[in-house]
């Protein structure tokens, strides 16, 4: 694909969403940072149901870890791997408090360092809660990369760094947000909803579904 349709396919989607946001609901970085991680093979509406109890007992690290790891499973006791992602947010809690005061770094390397948090979760803190332009691959950006040939690779690694290549800076805050909704209403992963599609005429998708 080359950039003059790389930027119209931007440029739609940011005339569909000038103000794109996270699905997942937050009101401050560590709780965007526990949401994130809590997401993990889950979906952002189970995870929200579940952080709206959580949140408003623990949404600081000390709170967290004055909780306990028994209160904390008990409130993500709905999503998937409950038991593991409990124990991370407990392990994590206690490394913020211990070594950057009780607040989310902004930093990649620290974030990183967190149990529980890998490369993609780090994106979207830096991006959603800081700014930075950074673009976390997930399935649907994987697929809607691929399937448009956007930006094609074969994990979500090369994807990532082509996006980071082919993006012009002044989409790259909003470049994520984009094209996870757009993967998550309209370019499904079974059916694509291509009639329905505001960069049909610009997708490279051979296998087009008109529905």
């Amino acid at each position: 694909m080359n950039k003059d349709k790389r930027r119209l396919i931007l440029e739609r989607l940011r005339e569909q969403r000038p103000n794109p946001e996270t699905e997942l609901e937050f009101s401050n970085p560590y709780e965007l940072l526990v949401a994130v991680a809590l997401s993990a093979q889950a979906t952002d509406v189970s995870v929200n149901k579940a952080t709206r109890n959580l949140f408003p007992l623990a949404n600081t690290p000390q709170a967290m870890l004055d909780l306990g790891l028994e209160g904390v499973k008990a409130q993500i006791k709905t999503i998937g791997l409950y038991n593991t992602k409990a124990v991370n947010v407990i392990k994590a809690a206690q490394i913020l408090v211990d070594k950057h005061g009780g607040e989310v770094p902004e930093n990649r390397e620290a974030l990183e360092a967190l149990p529980g948090v890998g490369r993609k979760t780090a994106n979207v803190v830096l991006n959603t809660a800081f700014g930075w332009p950074t673009i976390a691959v997930d399935t649907h950006i994987f697929r809607v990369s691929n399937r448009t040939k956007f930006a094609m690779g074969k994990n979500v690694d090369e994807v990532e760094q082509k996006l980071l290549k082919v993006v012009p800076a002044e989409f790259k805050v909003d470049v994520h947000h984009w094209l996870i909704l757009h993967g998550r209403y309209t370019c499904l992963a079974r059916k694509p909803r291509c009639g329905s599609c505001i960069i049909e005429d610009l997708c490279e998708f051979k296998e087009k579904i008109e529905i």
